[in-house]
């Protein structure tokens, strides 16, 4: 991974998104990755920006500051071993690498 020589299975993009459209765009590629039996998923998401808590969709850096906090509550949260900040040909701190469980 440090290298970047690692190649994801799957790419989510999350830029261009709302806090909730993002959300889903993560849930449902999560699904996906899990039935295609993915084991490194890179999430596009921006660099992490200060937001205000009760911010639902304008500040940029929302979508990120919020990620791991979705992960972890998520249905998917269980199956997803490590999350690591991407490689700089990846996106470097403007996206993650979602490693996933085998099986």
């Amino acid at each position: 991974m440090k290298a970047g020589r690692l190649d994801p299975d799957l790419t989510l993009d999350l830029h261009g998104h709302t806090l909730d459209t993002a959300y889903d765009r993560i849930m449902a590629g999560l699904d996906q990755a899990r039935m295609m039996n993915a084991r490194v998923v890179l999430v596009i998401a921006g660099r992490e920006r200060p937001v205000d808590p009760a911010d639902r969709m304008a500040k940029r850096g929302a979508i990120r500051a919020k990620l791991l906090d979705w992960l972890a509550a998520s249905r998917h949260g269980a199956a997803i071993s490590a999350v690591r900040r991407a490689h700089v040909r990846h996106g470097g701190e403007g996206a993650l690498y979602l490693i996933l469980k085998r099986g």
